[in-house]
This record gives C-alpha cells, sequence and structure tokens, in this order.
C-alpha cells in the first residue's frame, strides 16, 4: 500500500496493493522500507516471514507502479540457528555512495539477556551494497545490552547521525534514541524512552525545520507522531497528523511529483 503527502503531516490512500509479495515461506509483505538511489530508482526491502526464515524481500522501481522481479536476500544464512530476520531498515550513505541495511534477528544463547525468552533477545546486524547484487559480510550493527529491534538511521549533518530504536525489553517496549559520528556507529548515550509503553516501527521525516518521527503506538492501537529539532525534546504532534485508516509500521521517502502524477493515473485506471 502506499500513501502520499504534500506536507509531511496529512496523508492520502492511493489504494493498492503495487506490489504483491512472491517471496519468502510465508509470502507475506510486512515492514517496508523504501529509498531511492542518485539516479532516481527506488529499492524496496521488507520482512517476508514472522518465523524460519533467513533473509528479507528486495524489488526496485523507478516509477513506484512497474517493479522489478522480487529477490529473497539471506543475509543471515551463515547462522543456522538465527530464528527471524525482522524489519529490514534502508538507508543511503551519500558519502560512500552506497546502502546500509540494518534489521533485527535472534540468535538463541548468543548474547545476555534479561527477562527475554532466548527466541526473542534480538540484536541488530547489517550489510552494504552498492548495486544490490553484491553484498559485504553481515556483521553486528548494534548489542546495546538489551534486546532491540526496528532501527532507522537518521543523518542531520556530516559526521552527525542519529539512530531511532525500539528497546524490545519486556518492561520497556518503547522508542529511545542513540547518537554516532559514523552511519555505522558505534551509537552511544541511549536516551529514556519518549514514547508509550508497547510502541515501535519508527520512520522519520524532515519537514518545517524539524524531524517528525511517526510510530505504531499499538497498545493503544493507534498511529502517533512526535516531533523534534534536536532528539533530546520531543513534542507530541498526534492531533495534527491525518493518516489512512489502519495504517502500521512504514517508512516515509521523498518523490518527485511526475511520479506522484503516475502513480495517481495508475490509481484511476
Amino acid at each position: 500500500m502506499l500513501t502520499y503527502s504534500e506536507d509531511g503531516y496529512h496523508w492520502k490512500d492511493l489504494d493498492g496493493p503495487f506490489l504483491k509479495p512472491t517471496i519468502g515461506n510465508d509470502s507475506i509483505m510486512r515492514d517496508p522500507s523504501i529509498t531511492r538511489d542518485k539516479n532516481g530508482t527506488y529499492h524496496l526491502v521488507w520482512t517476508t516471514e514472522w518465523r524460519g526464515g533467513n533473509g528479507f524481500g528486495y524489488a526496485n522501481s523507478k516509477d513506484l507502479v512497474h517493479w522489478s522481479t522480487e529477490k529473497y536476500i539471506p543475509v543471515m544464512e551463515h547462522e543456522p540457528e538465527v530464528v527471524n530476520v525482522w524489519a529490514p531498515e534502508l538507508f543511503y550513505d551519500d558519502e560512500a555512495d552506497r546502502f546500509i541495511i540494518i534489521w533485527a534477528s535472534t540468535i538463541p544463547n548468543r548474547f545476555e539477556k534479561g527477562e527475554e525468552e532466548e527466541k526473542n533477545n534480538h540484536r541488530m546486524y547489517y550489510t552494504t551494497t552498492k548495486d544490490f547484487i553484491t553484498f559485504t559480510e553481515t556483521k553486528l550493527f548494534l548489542d546495546p545490552g538489551f534486546s532491540v529491534i526496528d532501527a532507522v538511521i537518521v543523518k542531520r549533518a556530516k559526521n552527525d547521525y542519529v539512530l531511532v530504536l525500539k528497546d524490545n525489553t519486556r518492561p520497556m517496549r518503547n522508542l529511545k534514541v542513540a547518537f554516532a559520528n559514523n552511519p555505522l556507529g558505534p551509537y552511544k548515550n541511549i536516551s529514556e524512552p519518549f514514547t508509550d509503553f508497547l510502541s515501535e516501527g519508527p520512520t522519520v521525516v524532515f519537514t518545517n525545520e524539524e524531524w517528525l518521527i511517526y510510530y505504531d503506538n499499538y497498545g493503544a492501537k493507534n498511529y502517533k507522531a512526535v516531533a523534534t529539532q534536536n532528539f533530546k525534546e520531543f513534542r507530541d504532534v498526534s492531533d495534527s497528523i491525518q493518516l489512512p485508516k489502519g495504517h502500521k509500521h512504514g517508512t516515509i521517502t521523498t518523490i518527485d511529483k511526475s511520479i506522484l502524477q503516475g502513480v495517481l493515473e495508475k490509481e484511476h485506471k
């Protein structure tokens, strides 16, 4: 499903689906992450299995209407005990002209845990690619000492990066931020939570001289947003946003008006 906005606050449904999942054991498409490269091609990754997979789905498009053949990227095939590959998130590193892909996986008995079950003790991993054909070796991206999922890299300026993450421990299950001078980290100074208990799935967009962080406030069964200028003070702007009913974990990217026009024409055919 696609939605669009001209101000970053009010979103309209574009119907769909524009791409139906056909790969993975469960043939599902959860937690989609999309971004555009320097040549205007959009790249999309998504979760293909709730449990049991060792990779994620991938496809690309130049117009968001016509898509490439879907491909399964088995980034954790070297870990036979891996439980899952959740919420792959794309980040285009413009300084190195590469894509960084991060995701959450559980490998039982690999890390210390608190109240988590061994099959729910996640850490963040990553790989990089320039062409989505060749990928660097999968490595550990973030081990904050607790179960973590749903992380998003944000570039504020050169050598200034923020990571929005979900502390997935049983007592917390809310969103926090951390900071680094490199997109690959190490991310430090993890904040106190800025969202309620039972919230996840952040996506971030810059508009009106501040950052908006959208997230799924699933405990209360609604979708919320906060605004921030420094990732230290957060203002609830949920009353100012409007999204189609049922919207959950997704990502925001920018598009040209010509791309939007093509999608609108496809919608009305």
